[in-house]
């Protein structure tokens, strides 16, 4: 089993591309299509701790989403509420994301990943 793991939207241009740069890296990668998978708060909170501390804001997809018309954009509007709308609605999630036994990164630009292997 691999130790590298990508959160991953085949139909997303920077997910294919961070996917094809793991490989190139001589990674056989775990692939997670989130969006069929979905997620849990414990596996966000999880991600977002190895990710240095981030908030839900910080992998919260606005751009190709409802987000700011749920109200999820609203500077008083909580870490739970963010989590709790990802995991009923996968696509909320920011992608790719990649996790490593050295951390978690949000892969945009696909560079980034290189920071986690």
């Amino acid at each position: 089993m691999s130790d590298v793991t990508i959160y991953h939207n085949p139909n997303c241009g920077t997910s294919r591309n961070t996917l094809e740069l793991l490989r190139e890296k001589g990674l056989k990668p775990k692939v997670v299509e989130y969006l069929k998978t979905g997620w849990t708060e414990p596996l966000l909170k999880d991600l977002l701790a190895r990710m240095g501390g981030a908030s839900p804001r910080d992998i919260l997809r606005v751009r190709g989403t409802d987000a700011e018309e749920r109200g999820l954009t609203a500077p008083d509007v909580s870490d739970a509420a963010i989590l709790k709308a990802m995991t009923e609605n996968p696509i909320l999630v920011e992608r790719p994301i990649v996790s490593t036994p050295k951390g978690a990164v949000l892969c945009r630009p696909k560079e980034r990943v290189l920071e986690v292997l």
